[in-house]
């Protein structure tokens, strides 16, 4: 397993690195056949005068599923206290998921497409970013369903997920409803504007509807 540690506004001593270290390694250590590589960023604000908090980022790789957790309070080693713990829920999560589709794989006979993950998404191009950009990543798209996309939001911690969609091939969002119960669809709009407009909210409102009970 790869473990990358990073600092933002702060030195990554020797003690630092050995207790994330630690504390990950025993996180992570039921899920080790699972987990290819484990990218940890640690940061602490600006002014600590005024926003005392400093964050804990635990990304990891595993089997083509990105899983992600972050904490934050007024200590570092806190932080990476909970977020170990968090992190150590969300990988048990996804090992249960990968139990029950076991469970359910397809008879003899059927065929299953396996689509490749392209690893390197930029070749030989070096980004080039403006200075008000903080950080940026690069993550492979392979196509995936509406209902596969909703489970990877699960997983990363976050508001929302970008993915391919299986069905257009396109670049869609799944995001979490932030007044109604649900999830969203966002789709890139084709020809006539009005009746795909009306599609996508259709679409919208079907998944926030299916799959409110079970949130």
């Amino acid at each position: 397993m790869k473990l990358v540690i990073q600092g933002k506004n702060l030195e990554v001593t020797t003690a630092i690195h050995e207790y994330v270290h630690q504390k990950i390694t025993k996180a992570v250590s039921h899920f080790e056949q699972l987990t290819t590589e484990v990218d940890v960023h640690l940061s602490v604000a600006r002014n600590p005068r005024i926003n005392p908090k400093q964050t804990a980022e635990v990304t990891i790789y595993a089997n083509g599923t990105v899983i992600r957790a972050q904490e934050s309070s007024e200590n570092l080693y806190a932080s990476i206290d909970l977020v170990a713990d968090k992190i150590a829920r969300q990988l048990r999560k996804y090992k249960e998921k990968r139990q029950d589709k076991s469970q359910n794989l397809p008879k003899t006979g059927e065929v299953v497409i396996d689509h490749p993950v392209v690893e390197d998404l930029i070749g030989d191009r070096s980004p080039e970013l403006p200075p008000e950009v903080i950080r940026t990543k690069y993550f492979a798209m392979p196509l995936i369903t509406v209902d596969e996309a909703l489970e990877q939001l699960q997983f990363i911690d976050h508001d929302f997920y970008m993915f391919r969609n299986a069905e257009t091939e396109e670049i869609n969002v799944i995001y979490k409803r932030s007044n109604h119960r649900g999830y969203g669809v966002i789709q890139p709009r084709h020809g006539d504007a009005e009746s795909n407009g009306k599609s996508a909210q259709a679409n919208t409102e079907t998944l926030s509807s299916s799959k409110a009970a079970q949130v």
